[in-house]
């Protein structure tokens, strides 16, 4: 099914993607709110996490470009949801644990599908704040 397209960054945008979105999705049920996606920020604190590093604007945004056009996940603005599919993709996995599960993912990825393409802009603007955002947490203690 899968070429073997999908790189690294695409593996660690959408594992942190997952990561971001269940972290969302449970303080919007521990505060009796809607679920609407990670904030950008969001996805940006989970990269940092899981490869001590923050992606480049230019990574994102072709990673996401990559996802999104692959119906893996969607966005809106800066809000980003996994979609049914990419949910399929992270439940299905092979289990390995979160040390692993970028390279896991990006296998299987390759196995199962290959990387779209949707037009969407990460303006340096909106990236800049996101990564402020996620300073000022870090900054915070949060």
């Amino acid at each position: 099914m899968g070429a073997g397209g999908w790189n690294w960054n695409d593996a660690w945008i959408f594992v942190s993607a997952v990561i971001a979105e269940r972290l969302e999705r449970d303080r919007a049920l521990h505060a009796a709110l809607p679920a609407t996606g990670a904030a950008l920020a969001d996805v940006i604190a989970a990269a940092d996490f899981l490869h001590h590093s923050v992606p480049a604007r230019e990574d994102l945004e072709e990673s996401v470009r990559r996802l999104a056009g692959a119906g893996l996940i969607t966005v809106d603005d800066d809000l980003i949801q996994v979609a049914p599919p990419g949910e399929q993709l992270w439940r299905t996995r092979p289990f390995s644990g979160l040390s692993s599960a970028v390279m896991t993912l990006q296998t299987q990825l390759n196995r199962v599908s290959e990387p779209g393409y949707t037009d969407w802009d990460l303006d340096e603007q909106a990236y800049n704040s996101a990564v402020r955002e996620y300073s000022l947490r870090l900054a915070d203690g949060r």
